[in-house]
């Protein structure tokens, strides 16, 4: 008698089902597999890349800023000099000559001649320092006039333009006021004599 191995009944394999109208066609995951999609380590594992990384942005985000500060464009300059305030306040003070921008260069000429001419000719020191301090104090009292003026000034076209004067505008003004105006930041966007913006 011959014995054959009897083969395992075959079933038939289960027909794809068409996916149901809005569904993802897949199975939902677990949430023990979505926790750790999301994990994240807390620390990087290569610190020096990381580190890399973040210089290469911040002096990205430098050198845009630094760009907005030359060109004017108000998206990407930090944020002291943002906002329409600010921007009129820099025209006030742009648009008008200002003391203290003139006298500081001049109180550095000053200076130097001080520093050299007594080197040159001693007998001149008692009349050249005398001379200093009546010009370097003259130019300091008149920068503080012209101050209050401009003060006074950016009171009365920002309460005119905008209703109520923020807290720290006449400041900034007074400080752009006394910078050099070829080294002011942001640049100037109006000439001597034009009407603020």
């Amino acid at each position: 008698m011959i014995f054959r191995k009897s083969e395992p009944p075959t079933t038939p394999e289960p027909e794809a089902q068409p996916a149901r109208p809005g569904s993802k066609g897949r199975p939902t995951r677990t949430r023990k597999e979505a926790e750790a999609a999301r994990r994240r380590p807390l620390v990087v594992d290569d610190r020096k890349e990381a580190r890399r990384r973040d210089r290469e942005r911040a002096n990205q985000e430098r050198m845009e800023a630094q760009h907005a500060l030359m060109t004017g464009d108000e998206k990407k300059m930090p944020l002291q000099h943002r906002g329409p305030e600010r921007s009129f306040v820099r025209d006030v003070v742009d648009s008008r000559r200002n003391i203290a921008e003139l006298f500081f260069p001049l109180a550095l000429v000053f200076m130097l001649v001080a520093l050299v001419l007594p080197l040159i000719r001693p007998d001149l020191t008692t009349l050249l320092s005398t001379g200093m301090i009546i010009v370097l104090w003259g130019g300091i009292a008149m920068c503080v006039v012209d101050g209050f003026l401009l003060r006074k000034r950016l009171r009365r076209v920002l309460t005119d333009r905008f209703g109520e004067v923020q807290q720290g505008l006449v400041g900034y003004g007074i400080m752009r006021a006394i910078q050099i105006r070829r080294f002011r930041l942001p640049r100037p966007q109006i000439k001597h004599g034009e009407a603020p913006r």
